[in-house]
């Protein structure tokens, strides 16, 4: 289950809230509302979430650390263009 969190900054943004999941934080846009945690896997984790104002389920995926290996990055940007992609035709 996700766990509200409002950390202590003062120029964050409105839209945005933070929720913490098996120790990882998502700061993710007010419209979305985490329902559970999917799984963790090299890059990352992936929560359920649930699109407030289509009532349309959703994965969020919270990558760490993406800029810290060349390699890494370029296959994380592979997988973002392939889901857009994806995404587009359905």
């Amino acid at each position: 289950m996700a766990t509200l969190v409002e950390p202590e900054i003062r120029n964050r943004p409105r839209r945005k809230h933070c929720y913490t999941m098996w120790e990882t934080l998502f700061d993710i846009h007010t419209k979305y509302r985490p329902i559970k945690p999917i799984g963790r896997a090299t890059y990352g984790m992936v929560c359920s979430s649930i699109n407030m104002d289509t009532n349309e389920k959703v994965a969020i995926k919270k990558i760490s650390n993406v800029f810290d290996d060349c390699g890494d990055a370029l296959r994380t940007l592979r997988e973002m263009k392939l889901l857009r992609h994806v995404g587009m035709r359905m």
